[in-house]
This record gives C-alpha cells, structure tokens and sequence, in this order.
C-alpha cells in the first residue's frame, strides 16, 4: 500500500493511493496515518479494503505522510561515498542525531529559510517508519517492526551544525526543514531496502543520484543499533543518511 495524508496543515485526512494514482479517502477506516493506525495489525486490516471502493479525494495538498511522529531520529555519513566526498571518515558505529519533530513538512511545501541562513542545504534520504514498538531489538527482530518507507529530505543549515558549535540539531530542525513523503509504502511492497535508487532535483537540475546500496549501515542494523539506546514507538521515523553531492559535500 501507499498511504498518505492530504488536506491543509492541521486537517490532513489519511487516504490510499489507487492503482491509477488517485489518492482514496481512508477516514472510515482509520483517524489517520499515525501511531496505533500503522501497527502490524491494523496494516493488514485497511489492506484488506478495497482503493476503488473509497471516495476520491479532491485537495491536492499532500501532507507529511505519517502524523504525530514521536521521534524524527537521523544518521549521519551513512554512505560510503558520501563519507569520502565530505573528506571524512567512515565511522566505526552509527552517527545518531535528532532532528525535531517541528520540522516536519509535506514534501511540496515550500521549505522556508531561516533568519541568518547563508548554508542552506538538502539531502535526500530513506525514512523507515516504525510500526511497532520495541526496545534492545536485535538484527533478527529488526524487520518485523518496520511498517514502510517513506522519502525525507533532510534540509540543513550547514552553517548553524558546523560553524555555531554544539550539537548539530540546531542546524537541522528549523521549521519546515523535514519534508516527508510523499507516502508511507508499506514494507511488503519493498523487497530490499538496500536495493533502491535516490535522487534529488533542485530546479529542475539533477544533483543527488545514488543508491541505498553504498549505505555504511543497512536499515536492519540501524533499527537494532538505536533500540539499544531508547525505545521505538510505532510512528517514529529514522532518517538513514544521504548519498553524493549535498551541497555540503
């Protein structure tokens, strides 16, 4: 499945994409795409239902495919030739930050840049929703508690991360800067996460081209590696690193 939610800010309702690529109106069956809603169990329950028997949808406004995110956790240099093109080294474990949940945007609204911004930057990255909660998973375990994927771009102010010190939140969470979506693709649609192309376009010009195949630490790693150091609650979100040619890089 495909799930998404559309409406304006605030009012999104969640809906299925049809096979023709029109977005159904899921709201009789779910409240939203969100938390309890994307657990295993109520996966297979809405899977059941059929596209073409729900309403179209008329707005066009795409929100942010998953609502109410708990945690927006991200990885950085996760990607080999990322690393090398920043002149750094590939890291030993997983560089983990947080990028705050304010941050969260549909994926076509506009991204807004912040008051002092003269670094502003993108990166294109693989969001793995959580649907089902669990703490110190191991590798085995991982899988079973991913609902899907989504696209994030990972907006930055390089100059906030690197140049203001501290921690690198700052240059990340300003408003707007976490598009997401535009669906949540439910894990059985995707045979191998490590197998899947990214790309990013500014304007109309290709900068990002890459694969999940050069990632440092693979998506069953990563949902095992940062359980071991908070729980996972259906609804959140991991941000898994981005490849070649940020601008940053």
């Amino acid at each position: 499945m495909k799930l998404l939610r559309v409406g304006q800010p605030g009012h999104e309702k969640p809906a299925i994409l049809d096979a023709e690529g029109n977005a159904r109106d899921f709201s009789a069956h779910t409240a939203d795409i969100a938390g309890d809603a994307i657990t295993p169990e109520a996966l297979r329950r809405l899977a059941d239902i059929d596209p073409q028997s729900l309403p179209l949808l008329a707005e066009d406004r795409i929100g942010p495919c998953v609502g109410r995110v708990g945690k927006f956790i991200c990885v950085g240099l996760n990607y080999a030739d990322h690393a090398a093109e920043s002149g750094m080294a590939v890291p030993d474990e997983p560089v983990i930050f947080m990028k705050s949940t304010s941050a969260i945007c549909g994926p076509y609204d506009e991204v807004l840049v912040p008051r002092g911004s003269d670094k502003c930057d993108w990166e294109v990255e693989l969001g793995v929703v959580i649907g089902k909660g669990g703490v110190y998973l191991s590798e085995d375990e991982a899988m079973d508690h991913v609902a899907g994927y989504c696209v994030v771009n990972d907006v930055s102010e390089r100059s906030f991360q690197i140049e203001r010190s501290g921690q690198w939140v700052k240059g990340k969470s300003a408003d707007t800067f976490g598009p997401i979506g535009p669906w949540l693709v439910t894990a059985d649609e995707i045979g191998d996460p490590q197998n899947l192309k990214m790309w990013l376009e500014v304007d109309g010009k290709r900068h990002q081209d890459g694969s999940t195949r050069t990632m440092v630490f693979g998506v069953r790693h990563l949902v095992s590696y940062i359980s071991q150091f908070m729980s996972l609650q259906p609804g959140d979100i991991i941000s898994t690193g981005t490849p070649p040619a940020s601008a940053w890089g």
